[in-house]
């Protein structure tokens, strides 16, 4: 039952993509809740089985990626949905004919139950046998719910297949904005940044433009902006809500009957008012599915999980400049936690830190990134997070240079502990970090 509870929002978000598919194929409610069950059931049985073969991010990847292709079909739907809501191309007859067949609406049902599956077991205690079961009985019951909640809806409240796709896809984007490591947002916003960023590269290059004669300062600063994480913020925003503001648009673009053959004014109105009536309830769902994304977005700028982020403790080098830091004393080197250090050398501060990862070894990095302003790291389970950015890392590449990764610095490590050069340390803040935050702050 403790499992249930942890998983309920997951649970809860599949009981809505039963309820929005039942709607969505009202003629084949048992197809649906069948194969919408029985595709949850495989979910949990894959994802399950690709942790166990592919453990860590590998796993946690292909999980993510299934998800976003979700999103990227959910694109492909709001534009054709655009077309045909003009009038041209194909007739939507066609489309609601193929609502009514087994094989379309057991195909999205089970396509859809394996992803909401998938997602949740993620999200299961690992090494605990009964769990799996709980959660399929738990997602049985709430099926059966959904089928029974469905029934009392009014059959006045259709849902139009470009409604049913933004429901689906917005239910499981909040479903894995629950897991740090299956959240689609943040990753999102890194992207556009560095989009942004190797634009206006690029064309400065390519263009020969040069960094002073024809550019002002106060244009620099403008141009900073490109390079903030803001422009990731926003253009992921853009990116994520276009294509259910295009499905709400294509239903209120669809064509009202034509009533020009009918004589008695009483009648014409009352088909006009009712054909906009329908439209009208066709909009609810893409409505509920804005707030829904919002919601996903909110969970990931705001997630509930905890950091492990400790206080850097105050430490200096030795008359030769080296830096030692115990294996065991105050704290454990060994417990796969993050612990930070503060350098202090010639008016400089360095901050960096010291890990375990799951392999066993050790490493030594800044507490920042050579492409980010040095907010620092967090710790959660199987990742570090960038606090500007929100990009996750996880703890099998920390110690690796490159993107967001912290950035490494040589060290030894010897019987009694770790040993880095003070001066190395020095050097590479100056170089990365200081360079790195004058960038970010001042734009140019």
């Amino acid at each position: 039952m403790m499992v249930a509870w942890k998983l309920l929002s997951h649970l809860l978000c599949f009981a809505g993509i039963v309820l929005v598919l039942l709607r969505g194929f009202p003629g084949r409610r048992r197809t649906v809740a069948t194969c919408a069950s029985a595709g949850f059931a495989l979910g949990v049985a894959g994802a399950l089985t690709l942790l166990r073969l592919l453990p860590g991010e590998p796993a946690f990847g292909i999980i993510r990626d299934v998800v976003g292709g979700s999103f990227l079909l959910l694109w492909g739907v709001s534009v054709a949905a655009i077309y045909l809501s003009t009038g041209r191309g194909l007739p939507t007859g066609w489309l609601q004919r193929s609502l009514e067949r087994s094989l379309p609406a057991g195909c999205c049902a089970l396509v859809a139950g394996l992803m909401a599956g998938a997602v949740s077991a993620c999200k299961l205690p690992a090494g605990d046998p009964v769990a799996p079961a709980l959660l399929l009985l738990a997602a049985a019951a709430l099926a059966w719910a959904a089928w029974r909640l469905e029934k009392m809806v009014p059959e006045s409240f259709a849902v139009s297949p470009a409604g049913l796709a933004t429901g689906v896809v917005a239910l499981l984007l909040f479903s894995s904005s629950a897991l740090i490591r299956l959240d689609l947002f943040s990753p999102l916003t890194m992207k556009v940044m560095k989009f942004a960023h190797d634009f206006v590269h690029q064309f400065f290059e390519s263009m020969l433009i040069p960094d002073h004669l024809f550019i002002q300062t106060y244009l620099w600063g403008y141009i900073g902006l490109l390079f903030g994480k803001e422009i990731g913020f926003w253009g992921a925003l853009v990116i994520l809500f276009t294509p259910v503001v295009l499905v709400l648009l294509a239903i209120n673009l669809e064509r009202l009957p034509s009533v020009a053959h009918i004589r008695q004014g009483a009648q014409r109105r009352r088909l006009l008012a009712q054909a906009i009536g329908a439209r009208r309830r066709r909009q609810l769902v893409p409505a509920c599915s804005l707030l829904i994304i919002a919601a996903s977005v909110y969970r990931s700028l705001y997630p509930s999980v905890e950091y492990w982020d400790p206080k850097p403790v105050p430490i200096s080098a030795s008359a030769a400049g080296d830096v030692f830091i115990p294996l065991k004393g105050e704290v454990d080197l060994q417990d796969g936690r993050l612990h930070k250090y503060l350098f202090k050398q010639g008016g400089n501060e360095v901050r960096f830190f010291v890990l375990m990862t799951p392999a066993g070894k050790f490493t030594v990095d800044l507490d920042a990134c050579a492409i980010c302003k040095p907010d620092g790291y967090g710790q959660a389970e199987g990742t570090v997070i960038c606090y500007y950015c929100k990009t996750l890392i996880p703890l099998e590449t920390v110690g690796r240079p490159g993107g967001c990764n912290p950035v490494p610095i040589p060290f030894q490590v010897k019987k009694d502990g770790v040993h880095i050069d003070g001066l190395t340390l020095s050097n590479t803040w100056g170089s990365t970090v200081q360079a790195t935050s004058r960038v970010k702050e001042g734009g140019k």
